[in-house]
């Protein structure tokens, strides 16, 4: 049977959903043409879940949002000047746009927007031909200017208008292109991928939002490799995200190193895996997959040539972590992930020679109980993202040297569980808190109560739990000798 005719039922299984059903009638009521546009309709084909209810339609927004209305549950802007409607109806969120079309001019950072008033033209000014497919409502009738259904039998990406117009209007369009080569698993055509060597620096008017916006939803994919390495081969990567082509460190014969960049895209599947391993079913963590992404970005500026032919990265989590933490200031995240990511930026090297042979017999003779405890009270909340980290990033080839690695991990995952069993690890504060310590020591809040509650958090650290009595005996037996200092 023909892919096409085989989508049929799909599409009518997707016309029927209750929400869909609602809208249609209630656009066809008051004398508006409606379709189902783009990924829906594109999934449906592909025989993908469907889990976005996009719509276009001959309204304008006003329009549409009255027509809405009396449906739904609840209706937000999901982007009133570029003509999109969200509402929840039927339990589902959709969103419906008025026939646009979207051009940037060389002085804007953002799209001019001009509505249309027919489907065709509106499916002509999108930005690939397989999300240029529309399902007219009620009737299911398919409409495909653009021949974007043999894209989609072709897997292949291919703009409705040329390459160069399409991306020059709507620079944007290259980061898309990217997420779809990761997201569908299509592949861009020459026409598109020359395009974008040729209008890389046009992405330089899109905002960093909406940047950062479609980097975090190619991160988001089950293997955003291909799409990472389109922005690096195109010179894209170079202007968005300049750390990562920076990491193709160039060797020679005599200093031989990993490759960076090749390390760290491996590192981001196997932290995809792992994700998907540990949290089956759980959304996308993007600030672990970034982390992985960028975890190596500081060795370019620490590498150091040793005699001998070695070649060290000294100190390159630290300074990987600030660049980290540079960059994404600059995409815009929001300063709490930024914070997350380079923390374990920061943290990733860590683990590395836990249960070394070299420092004596036994995986216990490097890491104390202690280093145990700070290692996990430095990772915070992040502990559970460290550990698929600091696992994702063996990529050795020595297949004996990866199974020691994983079994110190092994070990080191083992006793923090059962230090947390014993002694409330997770918990990781002194056993007595402020006011306790003011009401020991008679003091007032101030300095010295910092001061002492540092004390007793190394103490925690140091020898576990000792119960709240000894706790307060060491803490007086520390300021005694304080104050006689």
């Amino acid at each position: 049977m023909h892919p096409v005719a085989a989508a049929v039922p799909r599409l009518t299984a997707l016309a029927e959903r209750e929400a869909v059903r609602r809208i249609a009638r209630a656009f066809e009521a008051a004398g508006h043409e409606l379709a189902l546009v783009g990924g829906p309709v594109r999934d449906a084909l592909l025989d993908r879940p469907v889990t976005d209810l996009d719509f276009t339609t001959s309204a304008r927004p006003d329009d549409t949002a009255r027509i809405l209305k009396p449906l739904a549950a609840g209706m937000w802007d999901a982007g009133r000047a570029f003509g999109t409607i969200a509402a929840k109806v039927a339990g589902e969120t959709v969103e419906i746009t008025t026939y646009r079309s979207d051009v940037y001019v060389p002085s804007s950072r953002k799209p001019e927007v001009a509505f249309g008033d027919t489907l065709d033209g509106d499916l002509r000014r999108r930005d690939f031909t397989v999300n240029a497919i529309a399902v007219r409502l009620p009737s299911l009738a398919i409409v495909d200017p653009a021949d974007g259904i043999a894209g989609v039998l072709a897997r292949r990406l291919t703009t409705p208008s040329p390459a160069v117009e399409s991306f020059d209007e709507d620079p944007l369009r290259m980061l898309r292109a990217a997420r779809f080569t990761s997201q569908l698993g299509f592949s861009l055509d020459p026409e598109g991928a020359d395009a974008m060597r040729a209008l890389a620096s046009r992405i330089e008017v899109v905002s960093p939002e909406r940047v950062r916006d479609e980097l975090l939803k190619l991160l988001a994919t089950d293997d955003p490799v291909p799409g990472l390495e389109l922005l690096v081969d195109t010179g894209l990567a170079a202007l968005v995200l300049p750390e990562l082509p920076a990491l193709a460190l160039t060797s020679d014969a005599q200093h031989r190193h990993k490759d960076v960049y090749r390390h760290s895209l491996t590192v981001l599947q196997q932290a995809i895996a792992l994700e998907h391993a540990r949290h089956p079913g759980e959304a996308p963590d993007v600030v672990l997959r970034v982390a992985a992404l960028l975890h190596d970005i500081g060795k370019p500026a620490t590498r150091r040539f040793e005699a001998g032919g070695a070649v060290t990265f000294h100190h390159h989590d630290v300074v990987g972590a600030k660049m980290a933490r540079k960059r994404l200031k600059a995409l815009r995240l929001p300063n709490a992930q930024v914070d997350e990511v380079a923390q374990l930026i920061e943290l990733h090297q860590r683990f590395f020679g836990y249960g070394d042979p070299s420092a004596g017999s036994g995986h216990r003779a490097q890491w104390t109980d202690s280093a145990v405890r700070r290692y996990v009270r430095d990772a915070e909340d992040q502990l559970e993202r460290l550990h698929i980290l600091t696992r994702a990033d063996v990529t050795t080839r020595n297949e004996r040297k990866a199974r020691r690695l994983a079994r110190a991990y092994d070990d080191l995952e083992r006793r923090i569980g059962e230090l947390a069993e014993q002694e409330q690890l997770d918990a990781m504060r002194p056993e007595l808190d402020g006011e306790a310590i003011m009401r020991e020591l008679g003091l007032k809040p101030g300095r010295e109560v910092g001061e002492a509650y540092r004390f007793l958090l190394e103490l925690r650290l140091e020898e576990g739990l000792l119960g709240e009595d000894e706790a307060a005996r060491r803490l007086h037996a520390w300021w005694d000798a304080r104050q006689a200092g």
